[in-house]
């Protein structure tokens, strides 16, 4: 039986409804249970400060950058509507620009392109479950979205795991920890298509996509809607079932992009073990999982980009909002054109 919570709960009250919605639903995780809550997952963890949970403060890029010594880890980033999970060493970090607004590209078996500027609050996690102990840092954005979880293995240094918590730990364990939206942006309804058009045309590379919506101050859904069929077009929403499959069946190389305001993951390589399980599309190997959650995807387009190299193909994935939920890729590297055999299945779809 679901209960309905009127007033936002807060503190003792939130921990106990939580307490019984875990009762009542064991396997509830933590994300599904704020939302049932009516509240975000940080305040939700917050509650359990002082018990397994341990609020830490500093400056993220560079306790990311000590994750390094942690050895193998397990690296998860979401969104609601699909998580990537990648078991590896944090191998090679850069981080780019002054704080706040420090990037960081991470290259590796995880491979990542991490936004600080949108880094609030951080956590130590350790758990006890039927597994044994599980340990993971965790940081979320100022609304309470999880950005990056990073999560011990059988083989980390709990030592350095242990030493980074020391080294991080907030001074005041009990502050009040606050919530708070981001700003919506404002998008143009309406833009000159022939010299949008001319753009997407001219583009050398696929980054200054980014800096092309910026410019018209377009929606990344809008662009792709507005744009002539030759550059973008709508397929199957299921569409993603038919990469997956063949990326598995024909052993191609592919590229997964998915994640939020801090952080984007990205898969490179192939893909073995593709399982559907009610509306979860799932890759499930040993270093990586992908969890798409077929369900939240409103649209998929084709997308085409020019390139020094050639066109560059995707299929992306829309949610109700319009926001994001993932792009597929064939696997290339700059100076390489995209495979043939990615090109033939982007246009069978």
């Amino acid at each position: 039986m679901e209960t309905t919570f009127q007033k936002k709960l807060t503190g003792k009250a939130l921990q106990q409804a939580w307490e019984s919605l875990k009762r009542e639903q064991p396997q509830l995780r933590i994300r599904d249970a704020a939302s049932k809550l009516e509240v975000s997952e940080m305040e939700l963890l917050s509650t359990t400060i002082g018990e397994n949970t341990i609020r830490l403060e500093g400056n993220w890029a560079e306790l990311l950058v000590a994750c390094k010594k942690l050895g193998k880890v397990m690296s998860l980033t979401r969104n609601d509507g699909c998580v990537l999970e990648h078991k590896g060493n944090f191998q090679k970090i850069e981080i780019h620009g002054e704080a706040p607004n420090q990037i960081a590209t991470v290259i590796g078996p995880i491979e990542q392109r991490i936004f600080f500027s949108a880094w609030k609050y951080g956590f130590a996690v350790i758990n006890e479950t039927p597994r044994g102990t599980m340990r993971s840092f965790q940081f979320f954005d100022k609304s309470g979205e999880a950005i990056l979880k990073i999560y011990l293995q059988e083989k980390s240094h709990v030592e350095v795991f242990e030493k980074l918590i020391d080294q991080y730990k907030a001074l005041n364990q009990h502050e009040e920890l606050i919530t708070e939206p981001f700003e919506s942006l404002e998008y143009s309804k309406k833009i000159d298509l022939e010299a949008f058009t001319q753009d997407w045309e001219n583009m050398k590379d696929t980054h200054e996509f980014f800096g092309m919506l910026r410019k018209y101050k377009v929606h990344r859904l809008d662009a792709v809607k507005w744009i002539n069929d030759k550059w973008a077009y709508e397929v199957d929403r299921l569409s993603t079932r038919k990469i997956l499959e063949t990326a598995a069946s024909e052993k191609m190389p592919i590229m997964i992009f998915a994640g939020n305001k801090g952080n984007i993951q990205i898969h490179q390589g192939k893909v073995r073990t593709i399982r559907q399980m009610g509306n979860w599309l799932n890759v499930l190997d040993p270093d990586f999982n992908m969890h798409l959650n077929e369900e939240l995807i409103d649209s998929a387009f084709v997308v085409h980009k020019n390139t020094e190299d050639g066109l560059v193909s995707s299929l992306e994935l829309f949610d109700r909002k319009g926001d994001m939920i993932a792009q597929f890729f064939g696997l290339r590297k700059p100076g390489i054109p995209q495979l043939d055999a990615w090109k033939k299945l982007i246009d069978s779809l």
